[in-house]
């Protein structure tokens, strides 16, 4: 399965099976973390058999099994939130590939009990983690607005942008407001997003997911 075809069968799972995962797949994850905390100087942490991260009160009222994270973290700096959004969106979806799960939780986690549990270095914040695991299901498409609902192109937009808005349209966001606004004139393309403190997650999450869609080669950021 390709990062592509991942974004396509991705959906938010928040009931597990006790399945442990393999370590094969460990060890391919803890590979892959290796790689982003070193391009993109965050210190992701794959954690396993542990139910502390996600507040009582919602993980006995809408969740099960939720035993196994990657806890998002990174030293306090301008852009954070976003960079962590990328690479979320990097290590979420290759969970995908490799016949996991997973569930992208900001609002609900301990991040106490992370700092216990895990060598979070002082400085450093948790925006977020990412359940991942097997699910008793594989989840159901969240309701989504429409490419006209978020994206504008100036003149007659090439596939490769609605492509690349097809895919933001299938990320996870924060209530799943999807608050974006995508841009495109010739190979320039602006994204923005508003949803108050969630915006810099959100938004790394989207660029990650319309690169993915559009392919690098065929535009720039604006």
């Amino acid at each position: 399965m390709t990062i592509y075809e991942a974004i396509q069968e991705r959906h938010s799972v928040k009931i597990y099976k006790k399945d442990p995962i393999p370590t094969e797949i460990l060890k391919d994850l803890n590979s892959r973390i290796k790689e982003l905390n070193a391009e993109y100087n965050v210190d992701l942490k794959l954690v396993t058999d542990n139910s502390r991260f996600i507040n009582t009160a919602y993980k006995f009222s809408f969740t099960k099994n939720v035993n196994n994270c990657i806890v998002l973290s990174g030293k306090n700096r301008p852009g954070l939130d976003e960079t962590i959004g990328y690479v979320g969106a990097d290590i979420m979806l290759y969970a995908q590939t490799l016949g996991l799960n997973s569930w992208w939780v900001s609002g609900v986690i301990n991040k106490g009990e992370i700092r216990e549990d895990t060598d979070i270095k002082p400085g450093y914040l948790i925006p977020g983690i990412i359940v991942i695991g097997y699910g008793e299901n594989n989840g159901k498409p969240h309701k989504s607005k429409s490419l006209e609902d978020i994206s504008t192109y100036r003149g007659n937009a090439p596939y490769w942008f609605y492509k690349g808005v097809g895919c933001v349209l299938l990320a996870p966001t924060a209530n799943n407001k999807q608050a974006f606004i995508i841009e495109g004139d010739g190979n320039k393309v602006h994204i923005t997003c508003d949803n108050g403190s969630f915006s810099g997650l959100d938004l790394g999450i989207a660029k990650y997911h319309f690169e993915v869609g559009a392919g690098k080669d065929n535009f720039v950021w604006d």
